[in-house]
């Protein structure tokens, strides 16, 4: 169980982002959270709906905000380290809209919250005053919490602008009160160094095939998160295994398994 208080970590949090790069890995449920923060030691995590809503077997966009608040609240009680939290839209159409689902993410316990401008419900990229109300709305009550608020352009993921839209959408945003700029899908030197130019702390999604740390670092991101990969690594050896099992009926696949100096930390948190 956490030991830190609240305040702490969302200190802790934001003075992450004041120099340097760090990794910010995605846990997907609280068991990953632990050994993350535990044994693995990093300074800080992010969820993933898409992770989370695999562990339901729902597809990403599915997750309920309820079930997303249950989730945050477990998996930030379970770690003494700061949690960034992947609210897709934070829920505009659920009672209270935007404010209110920051303010169940506030007392569930994350030090920062993060907001795309991708409508689920349209299927399409907001107009980008609509979603710099947004933005505004959402920056207020994380402020009131000390909290950062991620503003997420997500042009890159739905083939939807270029990218220069994406750096005039991202400068909106910070300029409505965005603390982290984040354009998923972004990869090359061109890209990460136009939206680090926007001047503010800049979080780049690492992908299959694109830039390694050291380039991003050196390209000036300052933390670098993996979304649902985590997940999906474990989905597939879980399939892996589950597969030598039926076929072959032997337990190779053993021999990759959690050491038990890591399964140790489930017991001492």
């Amino acid at each position: 169980m956490t030991t830190a208080s609240t305040e702490d970590l969302r200190r802790r949090y934001a003075e992450l982002h004041g120099s340097g790069t760090f990794l910010i890995p995605n846990p997907y449920d609280v068991g990953s959270a632990v050994l993350l923060a535990g044994p693995l030691g990093f300074p800080a995590l992010a969820t993933t709906s898409s992770g989370l809503a695999a562990t339901l077997g729902l597809d990403d966009q599915q997750v309920t905000r309820e079930v997303l608040v249950a989730h945050v609240t477990a998996v930030c009680s379970a770690v003494d380290v700061p949690v960034q939290v992947d609210a897709e839209d934070l829920f505009p159409d659920d009672a209270g809209g935007v404010e209110r689902s920051v303010e169940l993410l506030a007392q569930a316990g994350a030090a920062g919250v993060s907001l795309e401008d991708y409508d689920q419900r349209a299927g399409a990229v907001l107009p980008v005053g609509e979603a710099t109300d947004r933005v505004r709305a959402a920056a207020g009550i994380a402020h009131e919490h000390g909290m950062l608020l991620t503003v997420r352009c997500e042009n890159f993921l739905y083939d939807a602008g270029d990218l220069h839209d994406t750096v005039a959408r991202l400068s909106a945003y910070r300029d409505a009160g965005g603390d982290v700029l984040y354009a998923p899908g972004i990869t090359t030197q061109e890209q990460v160094q136009a939206v680090v130019a926007i001047g503010a702390p800049v979080n780049v999604l690492q992908l299959p095939g694109g830039p390694s740390v050291p380039s991003l670092r050196e390209w000036g991101a300052r933390r670098v998160s993996l979304g649902g990969a985590l997940a999906w690594a474990a989905y597939g050896e879980l399939v892996r295994a589950a597969t030598e099992f039926a076929d072959r009926g032997t337990m190779s696949y053993a021999d990759g398994a959690v050491s038990r100096e890591h399964r140790d930390a489930f017991g001492h948190r």
